[in-house]
């Protein structure tokens, strides 16, 4: 069988699930896109140093406001691919309400701006500083708890260990992060590495469930 002929095979066995899984996918991808094309358009701004935030605040600020509400809806469309699609075992609906909130947070996080390094503090920037807080810590909690659901299912099983990884450096992540200022230098580095690790976690799972969808009877 030709790789095209493959490619549309492939495409048949498409259905809804693969619809909630191609969201999940398509979410990393235009927060990295966004982000990196703000950043590109600012010369002064450094990777290293800046946090990602702050590009809100520039030329192309906008760009960054629509990739955090772009990821947010699509985790929220994608978490219910995995209600569906996920055996449930102790603690799964705790976990899917904790990616629910993480999803609606980084909605939030687009919404309302951060404060400007060195200005006044608003209440438009207390709110996006409590949320993107709340976030980093929802995100390994959550996936730390739908594990055990991951490992009891055949289907899931594969990603179960990757899974606890991901938790457990999130944790390390975000504590780290929270003993650390905006103005040190490497504080850019520090928070992209963290975000990459939600993010690629939901891109993994993404793939993971629209293989699932494409290739046997959904559950």
């Amino acid at each position: 069988m030709s790789v095209l002929s493959q490619i549309l095979s492939f495409i048949k066995r498409l259905n809804i699930h693969s619809a909630l899984a191609l969201a999940g996918m398509a979410g990393p991808i235009v927060l990295t896109v966004t982000d990196l094309t703000a950043a590109f358009t600012n010369p002064n701004y450094s990777y290293i140093q800046g946090s990602i935030s702050s590009l809100a605040l520039t030329r192309l600020g906008w760009l960054q406001t629509i990739g955090f509400l772009a990821i947010g809806l699509l985790v929220e469309i994608f978490v219910a691919g995995l209600l569906f699609n996920i055996r449930r075992w102790r603690g799964f609906h705790l976990s899917i309400g904790l990616l629910v909130f993480f999803g609606f947070g980084l909605l939030l996080i687009g919404a309302f701006r951060t404060d400007p390094l060195g200005g006044p503090d608003t209440i438009e920037g207390a709110i996006h500083g409590l949320t993107a807080t709340g976030v980093f810590w929802l995100f390994p909690i959550a996936i730390l708890i739908i594990a055990p659901s991951l490992k009891n299912d055949p289907a899931w099983r594969n990603v179960f260990i990757y899974t606890l990884v991901a938790a457990v450096l999130g944790f390390i992540l975000v504590i780290i992060t929270g003993f650390i200022q905006d103005d040190i230098s490497w504080f850019g580095l520090l928070e992209r590495v963290l975000v990459a690790n939600m993010i690629i976690w939901v891109e993994v799972a993404a793939v993971k469930l629209l293989r699932l969808s494409a290739n046997r009877e959904n559950r």
